[in-house]
């Protein structure tokens, strides 16, 4: 993945899209030839998807990316000419003559309010609930400080709104966890499995009897959000097994300075920065390492453990990670505690490497089944076919 190098990274970021005025962009793309005009949609989510020249062009260091410009090619191929802006926009609506409003979150109430109620109202969630993302946090945080007397400020928390509430529907791109965080709203939810930018070669070849003993932490910032501290931990405590930590970890310099014996001066735990999915380094790793061990406490779809069951990994997850778990596929962790992940990786690695060979495939066969670009494209395209009969009915 393709980042900003440094701390100054995030910010330098948005520094430049001031600059260019990306956030207050509105791009009007027309209905696509071949189709009968059906309407207009006003698409709030990542206005840089719709700025490049191809769909190569599009940048793999999130989903969000690619899936923003293919929902905006669903809408065209369906008929409907497709205002896309960004979803930090804090200028005006465009326009308000919108047949479908489609938004993540931030301006849904707001710009809600300001469409007729002939307008379908879709709310894309592409995290759970701002209450459950943000309790979750909190409690991890305050089990830090209890655990081991470490107080770090909460991170990227999400910011309160009544999307949910607001809309007429709910799409998310997660399983069972992120749609239960929106069933108390009593509308309709639709899941549109998360997609993912590569499709590995399965590892064969990988000498298990090794890399049984080799794990993987992989994933952004939100260290604590998303577990890394319980890994650390709990690898500490296991002198014969492996960890190998991908994540820029200088982006959060307070978690860095409180975990530096563990992520830097501990024999058995390897921290490696940020390493590019698409690079060589990272197939090194799935043909070295066994599982990817993500406690996370609250996703919108996992993005991070797909990748790795793509790659042949064996995901190690709790139920927050919003990825589906079978025991043929990959270990469901009871509860996030060290404890919790020390007797999964112990089981895993003492594990004949034949049933590790039949899991990790089970695990990339079952992502290249349902969580592709394909994938993403055609439950997308088959949802807004269905929108036509929503509108009619409202």
């Amino acid at each position: 993945m393709s980042w900003l190098s440094g701390a100054a990274g995030p910010a330098l970021r948005r520094a430049v899209r001031r600059l260019r005025g990306l956030n207050e962009r509105c791009v009007e793309l027309p209905p696509a030839a071949s189709a009968s005009p059906r309407g207009r949609v006003l698409l709030s989510y990542i206005v840089d998807a719709v700025l490049v020249r191809t769909e190569r062009d599009l940048p793999h260091s999130h989903p969000h990316f690619w899936e923003t410009w293919a929902m905006a090619q669903a809408f065209r191929e369906e008929g409907y000419a497709v205002d896309v802006i960004h979803w930090t926009r804090r200028g005006p609506l465009p326009r308000t003559d919108y047949d479908i409003y489609v938004d993540v979150r931030r301006n849904f109430d707001r710009y809600a309010a300001q469409l007729p109620s002939s307008c379908l109202k879709i709310a894309h969630m592409d995290t759970a609930h701002h209450l459950v993302h943000n309790g979750n946090q909190q409690r991890r945080l305050d089990d830090l400080r209890q655990r081991r007397g470490i107080a770090l400020a909460p991170f990227k928390q999400i910011e309160a709104n009544r999307a949910a509430e607001n809309a007429d529907l709910i799409t998310v791109l997660g399983n069972e966890f992120t749609i239960e965080s929106f069933a108390f709203a009593g509308k309709p939810i639709r899941r549109i499995r998360l997609s993912n930018a590569f499709e590995y070669p399965f590892p064969d070849g990988r000498d298990l009897a090794a890399a049984r003993r080799r794990f993987l932490w992989l994933g952004s910032e939100g260290f604590v959000h998303k577990g890394l501290d319980l890994v650390l931990e709990a690898f500490a405590g296991l002198p014969d097994l492996h960890l190998t930590v991908c994540g820029p970890i200088e982006r959060e310099p307070a978690f860095r300075k409180a975990f530096a014996d563990l992520l830097y001066r501990t024999p058995n735990i390897l921290t490696a920065g940020w390493v590019d999915v698409a690079g060589p380094r990272f197939r090194e790793l799935a043909l070295e390492c066994l599982a990817m061990v993500y406690p996370s406490c609250s996703e919108g779809g996992g993005g991070c453990v797909l990748t790795a069951m793509h790659a042949g990994l064996i995901p190690v997850v709790t139920r927050e990670a919003s990825v589906d778990i079978a025991p043929d596929r990959g270990v469901a962790l009871p509860d996030a505690s060290v404890e919790s992940i020390r007797t999964a990786v112990l089981n895993l690695s003492a594990a004949p490497p034949a049933d590790l060979e039949a899991m990790a495939r089970a695990a990339w066969t079952w992502a290249r089944e349902f969580h592709t670009r394909e994938r993403f494209r055609r439950e997308y395209r088959a949802f807004v076919r269905e929108l036509d009969s929503c509108r009619k009915k409202g």
